[in-house]
């Protein structure tokens, strides 16, 4: 009875093991550039375990990349969402992603906390654009002059990774248009 418990319980570290190798996010890498307008080289898994490496991954012309440190930034992140999808629907070439920014974890760790993001967002669109960065979080901010992580922070960022606007914290009509200004002009431009 014992040799057969410990079979069972040897299958199951075995197929655990295979799971978490096969689902779990892998560590992000960065590279920081000079320039102070543009985006950092960096890699993420989004929800659905996809693979991002920014800014190389940017799937639009304009990027709006909304960067989170806390969990509690959700909130503030969420009262952009409504505008930036209309912007998505309405705008050729945007397109928005969110940035969870969360210091570097150990393997076990990142699996916990992306598939508890994942299990807690079932919209899908919401899943993929969530792409989680575990990084060296000093260097990161400071490639990008975050000043501090007690807000959120957006970035509108070309496809070739130029940022062309720069705001902090929760959705007002002010930000959102200044975002809508650059956003007409660039289109103007074309």
């Amino acid at each position: 009875m014992a040799y057969m418990i410990l079979i069972v319980v040897i299958g199951l570290i075995v197929i655990f093991s295979i799971w978490l190798w096969q689902n779990s996010p892998g560590s992000s890498v960065f590279v920081a550039t000079e320039k102070t307008d543009q985006f950092p080289e960096v890699s993420g898994y989004n929800l659905d375990r996809k693979e991002f490496i920014f800014p190389r991954d940017f799937e639009g012309e304009h990027n709006l990349i909304m960067v989170a440190f806390q969990q509690y930034h959700q909130n503030i992140v969420n009262t952009w969402i409504p505008h930036v999808q209309e912007l998505e629907a309405e705008t050729p070439g945007f397109v928005y992603y969110e940035l969870p920014t969360i210091k570097e974890m150990s393997l076990i760790t990142r699996t916990f906390i992306n598939e508890g993001m994942r299990a807690g967002i079932p919209d899908q669109t919401a899943r993929e654009r969530t792409v989680t960065l575990y990084i060296d979080k000093d260097k990161f901010t400071a490639a990008l002059n975050i000043p501090d992580e007690d807000d959120i922070y957006l970035f509108l960022v070309e496809e070739d990774g130029s940022i062309i606007w720069r705001e902090k914290g929760a959705y007002d009509a002010e930000k959102a248009g200044a975002l809508q200004e650059i956003l007409q002009e660039k289109l103007n431009l074309k």
